[in-house]
Protein backbone atom coordinates (compact mmCIF):
# COMPACT_ATOMS: atom_id res chain seq x y z
CA UNK A 1 0.00 0.00 0.00
CA UNK A 2 1.51 3.19 -0.71
CA UNK A 3 2.11 5.70 1.84
CA UNK A 4 1.32 8.91 -0.52
CA UNK A 5 -1.97 8.65 -2.71
CA UNK A 6 -2.08 11.48 -5.72
CA UNK A 7 -4.62 11.91 -8.43
CA UNK A 8 -5.53 14.90 -10.64
CA UNK A 9 -9.08 15.96 -11.10
CA UNK A 10 -10.38 18.71 -12.79
CA UNK A 11 -7.21 20.57 -12.66
CA UNK A 12 -6.64 19.75 -8.63
CA UNK A 13 -3.40 17.88 -7.56
CA UNK A 14 -4.47 16.25 -4.69
CA UNK A 15 -2.15 14.28 -2.24
CA UNK A 16 -3.53 12.01 0.73
CA UNK A 17 -1.03 11.28 3.46
CA UNK A 18 -1.54 7.68 3.92
CA UNK A 19 -0.17 5.37 7.28
CA UNK A 20 -2.51 6.11 9.55
CA UNK A 21 -1.19 3.74 11.85
CA UNK A 22 1.49 6.00 12.28
CA UNK A 23 -0.32 8.80 12.10
CA UNK A 24 0.66 9.51 9.07
CA UNK A 25 4.78 10.24 10.40
CA UNK A 26 7.16 10.57 8.03
CA UNK A 27 9.33 8.37 6.40
CA UNK A 28 12.27 9.02 4.20
CA UNK A 29 10.53 7.23 0.96
CA UNK A 30 7.96 9.13 2.00
CA UNK A 31 9.54 12.62 1.37
CA UNK A 32 11.29 11.59 -1.47
CA UNK A 33 7.65 10.78 -3.21
CA UNK A 34 6.11 14.33 -1.92
CA UNK A 35 8.93 15.68 -3.41
CA UNK A 36 8.92 13.46 -6.91
CA UNK A 37 5.32 14.77 -7.03
CA UNK A 38 5.61 18.14 -6.68
CA UNK A 39 8.61 18.43 -9.16
CA UNK A 40 6.67 16.47 -11.76
CA UNK A 41 3.09 18.70 -11.31
CA UNK A 42 5.06 21.68 -11.05
CA UNK A 43 5.70 21.23 -14.59
CA UNK A 44 2.46 19.48 -15.75
CA UNK A 45 0.14 22.30 -17.14
CA UNK A 46 -2.84 19.87 -15.87
CA UNK A 47 -1.86 20.92 -12.73
CA UNK A 48 -3.12 24.42 -11.67
CA UNK A 49 -3.34 23.91 -7.82
CA UNK A 50 -1.78 21.59 -5.18
CA UNK A 51 -4.02 20.40 -1.88
CA UNK A 52 -2.56 18.06 0.69
CA UNK A 53 -4.56 16.54 3.44
CA UNK A 54 -4.01 13.40 5.61
CA UNK A 55 -6.32 9.56 6.12
CA UNK A 56 -7.18 8.30 9.79
CA UNK A 57 -7.85 5.06 10.58
CA UNK A 58 -11.46 6.30 9.65
CA UNK A 59 -10.53 7.33 6.36
CA UNK A 60 -9.81 10.67 4.74
CA UNK A 61 -8.90 13.32 7.71
CA UNK A 62 -8.81 13.24 10.92
CA UNK A 63 -5.14 13.12 11.14
CA UNK A 64 -2.65 15.19 9.18
CA UNK A 65 1.04 14.04 10.21
CA UNK A 66 2.52 13.72 13.57
CA UNK A 67 6.03 14.31 12.04
CA UNK A 68 8.91 12.46 11.48
CA UNK A 69 9.20 8.31 12.16
CA UNK A 70 10.72 9.46 15.66
CA UNK A 71 11.58 4.95 16.39
CA UNK A 72 13.74 5.89 12.88
CA UNK A 73 15.10 8.57 14.10
CA UNK A 74 16.14 5.83 17.32
CA UNK A 75 17.16 3.17 15.08
CA UNK A 76 18.84 4.94 12.45
CA UNK A 77 21.28 6.71 15.13
CA UNK A 78 21.50 3.52 17.77
CA UNK A 79 23.00 1.70 14.26
CA UNK A 80 24.75 4.62 12.69
CA UNK A 81 22.44 4.28 9.49
CA UNK A 82 23.07 6.89 7.07
CA UNK A 83 19.82 7.06 6.29
CA UNK A 84 19.53 9.00 9.05
CA UNK A 85 20.89 12.29 7.86
CA UNK A 86 19.91 11.61 4.37
CA UNK A 87 16.50 11.99 5.85
CA UNK A 88 16.72 15.11 7.34
CA UNK A 89 18.62 16.56 4.54
CA UNK A 90 15.78 15.52 1.74
CA UNK A 91 12.79 16.73 5.00
CA UNK A 92 14.31 20.33 4.59
CA UNK A 93 14.68 19.99 0.91
CA UNK A 94 11.13 19.25 0.69
CA UNK A 95 10.18 22.27 3.50
CA UNK A 96 11.62 24.42 1.20
CA UNK A 97 10.39 23.43 -1.59
CA UNK A 98 7.13 24.36 -0.57
CA UNK A 99 7.55 27.54 0.64
CA UNK A 100 8.79 28.35 -3.16
CA UNK A 101 6.24 26.11 -4.52
CA UNK A 102 5.15 28.38 -7.99
CA UNK A 103 1.54 26.91 -7.92
CA UNK A 104 -1.10 27.28 -5.08
CA UNK A 105 -0.68 25.00 -2.38
CA UNK A 106 -3.35 24.79 -0.03
CA UNK A 107 -2.95 22.18 3.35
CA UNK A 108 -5.94 20.86 4.81
CA UNK A 109 -4.75 20.36 8.47
CA UNK A 110 -7.50 18.50 10.32
CA UNK A 111 -6.83 16.56 13.47
CA UNK A 112 -3.15 15.71 14.53
CA UNK A 113 -0.21 17.93 12.92
CA UNK A 114 2.99 18.06 14.96
CA UNK A 115 6.75 18.30 13.79
CA UNK A 116 7.51 17.59 10.27
CA UNK A 117 3.78 17.94 9.62
CA UNK A 118 3.82 21.69 10.24
CA UNK A 119 6.61 21.56 7.64
CA UNK A 120 4.52 20.02 5.05
CA UNK A 121 1.52 22.75 5.98
CA UNK A 122 3.36 26.26 6.89
CA UNK A 123 4.81 27.10 3.59
CA UNK A 124 1.39 26.62 1.96
CA UNK A 125 -0.14 29.59 0.51
CA UNK A 126 -3.61 28.43 2.05
CA UNK A 127 -3.50 26.75 5.35
CA UNK A 128 -6.74 25.15 6.82
CA UNK A 129 -7.61 24.25 10.48
CA UNK A 130 -10.45 22.60 12.06
CA UNK A 131 -12.47 22.02 15.06
CA UNK A 132 -10.52 18.94 15.45
CA UNK A 133 -7.07 20.12 14.87
CA UNK A 134 -4.24 19.53 17.52
CA UNK A 135 -1.10 21.17 16.71
CA UNK A 136 2.41 21.31 18.28
CA UNK A 137 6.22 21.49 18.16
CA UNK A 138 6.71 19.60 21.21
CA UNK A 139 10.35 18.61 19.87
CA UNK A 140 12.11 19.47 23.17
CA UNK A 141 10.02 16.50 25.46
CA UNK A 142 11.86 14.70 23.14
CA UNK A 143 15.58 16.15 22.94
CA UNK A 144 15.47 18.13 19.80
CA UNK A 145 14.49 21.12 18.94
CA UNK A 146 11.45 22.44 16.44
CA UNK A 147 12.97 22.00 13.24
CA UNK A 148 11.22 21.78 9.58
CA UNK A 149 11.25 25.49 9.53
CA UNK A 150 10.13 26.56 13.46
CA UNK A 151 12.58 28.74 13.96
CA UNK A 152 10.85 30.48 11.06
CA UNK A 153 7.34 30.05 11.49
CA UNK A 154 7.04 29.87 15.19
CA UNK A 155 9.22 33.12 15.25
CA UNK A 156 6.95 34.99 13.31
CA UNK A 157 3.98 34.35 15.47
CA UNK A 158 2.85 37.37 17.65
CA UNK A 159 5.38 38.82 20.16
CA UNK A 160 6.94 36.42 22.25
CA UNK A 161 4.41 33.78 21.53
CA UNK A 162 6.78 31.84 19.32
CA UNK A 163 9.52 31.13 21.93
CA UNK A 164 6.72 30.37 23.95
CA UNK A 165 5.37 27.52 21.57
CA UNK A 166 8.84 26.55 21.30
CA UNK A 167 10.17 25.66 24.70
CA UNK A 168 7.14 24.66 25.86
CA UNK A 169 5.69 22.56 23.08
CA UNK A 170 1.84 24.12 24.17
CA UNK A 171 -0.81 21.93 22.08
CA UNK A 172 -3.02 24.31 19.85
CA UNK A 173 -6.55 23.86 18.61
CA UNK A 174 -7.38 24.99 15.38
CA UNK A 175 -8.80 28.26 16.05
CA UNK A 176 -5.22 28.95 18.58
CA UNK A 177 -3.79 28.09 15.71
CA UNK A 178 -5.66 31.03 13.22
CA UNK A 179 -5.05 33.38 16.18
CA UNK A 180 -1.17 32.92 15.79
CA UNK A 181 -0.91 33.31 12.11
CA UNK A 182 -0.54 29.28 11.60
CA UNK A 183 -3.54 29.04 9.74
CA UNK A 184 -5.49 30.95 7.55
CA UNK A 185 -8.97 30.14 8.08
CA UNK A 186 -10.73 27.46 10.24
CA UNK A 187 -13.78 25.52 9.51
CA UNK A 188 -15.47 22.62 11.59
CA UNK A 189 -14.13 19.28 11.47
CA UNK A 190 -17.35 17.90 9.47
CA UNK A 191 -17.50 20.64 7.15
CA UNK A 192 -13.90 19.26 5.89
CA UNK A 193 -14.49 16.71 3.19
CA UNK A 194 -17.00 18.62 1.53
CA UNK A 195 -14.64 21.64 1.57
CA UNK A 196 -12.38 19.02 -0.04
CA UNK A 197 -14.57 17.93 -2.75
CA UNK A 198 -15.46 21.44 -3.91
CA UNK A 199 -12.22 22.02 -5.13
CA UNK A 200 -12.80 19.12 -8.00
CA UNK A 201 -17.18 18.61 -7.97
CA UNK A 202 -17.65 21.73 -10.24
CA UNK A 203 -14.93 21.19 -13.28
CA UNK A 204 -16.96 23.77 -15.42
CA UNK A 205 -15.80 26.59 -13.13
CA UNK A 206 -11.79 27.52 -13.56
CA UNK A 207 -9.48 25.94 -10.34
CA UNK A 208 -9.46 29.44 -9.20
CA UNK A 209 -12.93 29.95 -9.43
CA UNK A 210 -13.23 26.79 -6.75
CA UNK A 211 -10.37 28.04 -5.00
CA UNK A 212 -12.44 31.57 -4.03
CA UNK A 213 -15.56 29.82 -3.18
CA UNK A 214 -13.45 27.40 -0.79
CA UNK A 215 -12.04 30.54 1.11
CA UNK A 216 -15.58 31.81 1.20
CA UNK A 217 -16.64 28.90 3.63
CA UNK A 218 -13.88 29.44 6.12
CA UNK A 219 -13.67 31.21 9.04
CA UNK A 220 -10.59 33.64 9.17
CA UNK A 221 -10.73 35.10 12.91
CA UNK A 222 -10.82 33.87 15.80
CA UNK A 223 -10.77 34.54 19.66
CA UNK A 224 -7.44 35.21 21.42
CA UNK A 225 -6.39 31.86 23.47
CA UNK A 226 -7.21 32.18 27.00
CA UNK A 227 -3.87 30.90 27.67
CA UNK A 228 -2.12 33.52 25.57
CA UNK A 229 -1.82 35.28 29.12
CA UNK A 230 0.30 38.82 28.57
CA UNK A 231 3.01 37.74 30.76
CA UNK A 232 4.02 35.52 28.30
CA UNK A 233 5.29 38.70 26.26
CA UNK A 234 6.79 39.68 28.92
CA UNK A 235 8.91 36.45 30.54
CA UNK A 236 9.57 35.10 27.71
CA UNK A 237 10.84 38.12 25.88
CA UNK A 238 13.44 38.22 28.42
CA UNK A 239 17.00 37.75 26.97
CA UNK A 240 18.21 34.61 28.45
CA UNK A 241 16.62 31.09 29.65
CA UNK A 242 17.90 31.59 32.91
CA UNK A 243 15.64 35.08 33.44
CA UNK A 244 12.61 33.60 31.95
CA UNK A 245 12.97 30.41 34.87
CA UNK A 246 13.11 33.03 37.44
CA UNK A 247 10.81 35.16 36.47
CA UNK A 248 8.03 32.52 36.06
CA UNK A 249 9.16 31.10 39.81
CA UNK A 250 8.72 34.87 40.76
CA UNK A 251 5.02 34.97 39.43
CA UNK A 252 3.73 32.72 41.33
CA UNK A 253 0.35 32.09 40.06
CA UNK A 254 -0.91 28.73 38.32
CA UNK A 255 -0.06 29.55 35.05
CA UNK A 256 3.44 30.34 36.06
CA UNK A 257 3.88 27.87 37.95
CA UNK A 258 2.72 24.95 35.54
CA UNK A 259 4.92 27.06 32.59
CA UNK A 260 7.89 25.97 34.80
CA UNK A 261 6.61 22.91 35.58
CA UNK A 262 6.36 21.88 31.94
CA UNK A 263 9.60 23.21 30.88
CA UNK A 264 11.55 21.53 33.92
CA UNK A 265 10.40 17.75 32.08
CA UNK A 266 12.42 19.25 28.62
CA UNK A 267 15.58 18.68 27.76
CA UNK A 268 18.01 21.35 29.52
CA UNK A 269 20.03 21.32 26.92
CA UNK A 270 17.54 21.65 23.79
CA UNK A 271 15.91 24.77 25.97
CA UNK A 272 18.67 26.80 25.55
CA UNK A 273 19.63 25.89 21.69
CA UNK A 274 15.46 26.01 21.32
CA UNK A 275 15.50 29.94 22.41
CA UNK A 276 18.63 30.48 20.61
CA UNK A 277 17.15 29.16 17.26
CA UNK A 278 14.07 31.20 17.61
CA UNK A 279 15.86 34.45 18.44
CA UNK A 280 18.28 34.13 15.51
CA UNK A 281 15.05 32.24 13.37
CA UNK A 282 13.14 35.94 13.61
CA UNK A 283 16.07 37.40 11.29
CA UNK A 284 16.61 34.56 8.47
CA UNK A 285 14.73 33.49 5.21
CA UNK A 286 13.58 30.27 5.30
CA UNK A 287 16.53 28.46 3.22
CA UNK A 288 18.65 30.10 5.88
CA UNK A 289 17.20 28.64 8.67
CA UNK A 290 16.84 25.39 7.14
CA UNK A 291 20.59 25.60 6.42
CA UNK A 292 21.18 26.29 10.22
CA UNK A 293 18.61 23.51 11.45
CA UNK A 294 20.49 21.09 9.61
CA UNK A 295 23.48 21.98 11.13
CA UNK A 296 22.01 21.86 14.06
CA UNK A 297 20.20 18.26 13.64
CA UNK A 298 23.85 17.36 12.59
CA UNK A 299 25.23 18.30 16.50
CA UNK A 300 22.06 16.64 17.90
CA UNK A 301 22.95 13.48 16.74
CA UNK A 302 26.76 13.70 16.67
CA UNK A 303 27.34 15.96 19.86
CA UNK A 304 31.55 15.55 19.66
CA UNK A 305 31.80 19.08 21.28
CA UNK A 306 30.13 17.32 24.32
CA UNK A 307 32.16 14.07 24.00
CA UNK A 308 29.56 12.04 23.11
CA UNK A 309 27.81 9.49 20.52
CA UNK A 310 24.86 8.96 18.83
CA UNK A 311 23.96 6.50 20.95
CA UNK A 312 23.58 8.70 23.85
CA UNK A 313 22.63 12.12 22.98
CA UNK A 314 19.75 13.63 23.91
CA UNK A 315 17.90 12.77 21.28
CA UNK A 316 18.15 9.33 21.34
CA UNK A 317 17.87 9.30 25.21
CA UNK A 318 14.03 11.82 24.58
CA UNK A 319 13.11 9.03 22.51
CA UNK A 320 13.99 5.95 24.05
CA UNK A 321 11.88 7.45 27.35
CA UNK A 322 9.02 8.02 25.24
CA UNK A 323 8.18 5.56 22.74
CA UNK A 324 10.71 3.08 23.16
CA UNK A 325 10.77 2.00 26.68
CA UNK A 326 8.13 4.27 27.40
CA UNK A 327 9.21 4.59 30.99
CA UNK A 328 8.88 9.23 30.59
CA UNK A 329 11.89 9.09 32.30
CA UNK A 330 14.25 10.37 30.41
CA UNK A 331 17.87 10.94 31.22
CA UNK A 332 18.80 14.39 30.41
CA UNK A 333 22.48 15.51 30.39
CA UNK A 334 22.66 18.27 32.44
CA UNK A 335 19.72 17.12 34.25
CA UNK A 336 19.34 20.68 35.51
CA UNK A 337 18.67 23.69 33.58
CA UNK A 338 21.24 26.03 35.75
CA UNK A 339 24.09 23.66 34.54
CA UNK A 340 23.98 24.21 31.16
CA UNK A 341 26.49 26.44 29.94
CA UNK A 342 27.42 28.95 26.88
CA UNK A 343 30.18 26.21 26.13
CA UNK A 344 27.82 23.63 25.55
CA UNK A 345 25.00 25.69 23.47
CA UNK A 346 27.43 27.62 21.30
CA UNK A 347 28.84 24.72 18.80
CA UNK A 348 25.33 23.12 17.99
CA UNK A 349 25.17 26.34 15.48
CA UNK A 350 28.48 26.27 13.95
CA UNK A 351 29.33 24.42 10.78
CA UNK A 352 30.66 21.00 10.73
CA UNK A 353 31.15 20.84 7.20
CA UNK A 354 34.07 21.85 5.11
CA UNK A 355 33.43 25.02 3.11
CA UNK A 356 31.06 24.47 0.17
CA UNK A 357 29.94 21.09 1.86
CA UNK A 358 26.72 22.06 3.53
CA UNK A 359 24.34 19.33 2.53
CA UNK A 360 21.80 22.74 1.96
CA UNK A 361 24.77 24.81 0.58
CA UNK A 362 22.98 25.35 -2.51
CA UNK A 363 19.72 25.85 -1.08
CA UNK A 364 17.79 28.93 -2.24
Amino acid sequence: MSHIQTEIIAGIGLITLNRPQALNALTLQMVNSLTTVLSDWMENPKVEIVAIRGNSKQGPFGTFCAGGDIRFFHNAAIAGDPALEAFFTAEYRLNNFIYNYPKLYIAFMDGVIMGGGMGLAQGADLRIVSSGTKMAMPETNIGLFPDVGGGYFLSRCPGSSGEYLALTGQMLSGGDALALGLADGLAAAEAMPNLWNSLTDNPQQSPMERLEKLKAQLNKTTATPQWLDRQIDSIFSLPTLMEIIQALANADNPWAKETLHSLRQRSPLMLYITLEQIRRGRQLSIADELRMERTMVQHCFNPQHLKRSSNNCETVEGIRALVVDKDRNPQWNPSRIEDVTAEMVKPFFDNPWPQGQHPLANLK
